[in-house]
């Protein structure tokens, strides 16, 4: 049974279409919805300043989470901006709620960064505590 799903969201069309899936089961299910976006720091050596980096993807996220807040009427839904690694905060957070559920995008923005450092969605799958579906973006 699912009582806590837990989606990644940055604003990509796989993102998306994993809200998408994950609000529609939480509505089944009758479950908790939480969605977690995740604000990504300068990498060490890149001459900017964190603080305001983070400050402003921040911000963007919590402008691009309020379209989701408006749809998920009639659903138990938490919205949360963190900062750090993508699969790792996610992995975290399911930790720390009792997700019983995640479910991410295939692939979210950033399509460089996956050959670096391996995919968010194949690290949360890897490291998660509980069941994963990863989501491919329509079309």
């Amino acid at each position: 049974m699912i009582h806590n799903l837990l989606v990644g969201y940055d604003g990509s069309a796989a993102s998306e279409a994993a809200f998408d899936l994950a609000l529609d089961l939480a509505r089944r299910y009758d479950a908790d919805l939480h969605v977690l976006a995740v604000a990504r720091p300068p990498e060490f050596g890149e001459d900017v300043e964190t603080e305001a980096v983070i400050e402003q993807t921040q911000r963007h996220f919590d402008q691009v989470l309020q379209p989701l807040q408006a749809r998920v009427e009639g659903v138990r839904a938490h919205f949360q901006v963190v900062v750090g690694h993508p699969a790792e905060q996610l992995v975290l957070y399911a930790e720390r709620h009792h997700i019983d559920h995640i479910v991410v995008g295939h692939r979210g923005h950033s399509r460089f960064d996956r050959w670096l450092m391996g995919s968010v969605a194949k690290r949360v799958v890897s490291y998660a505590p509980c069941a994963v579906t990863v989501v491919r973006p329509r079309g």
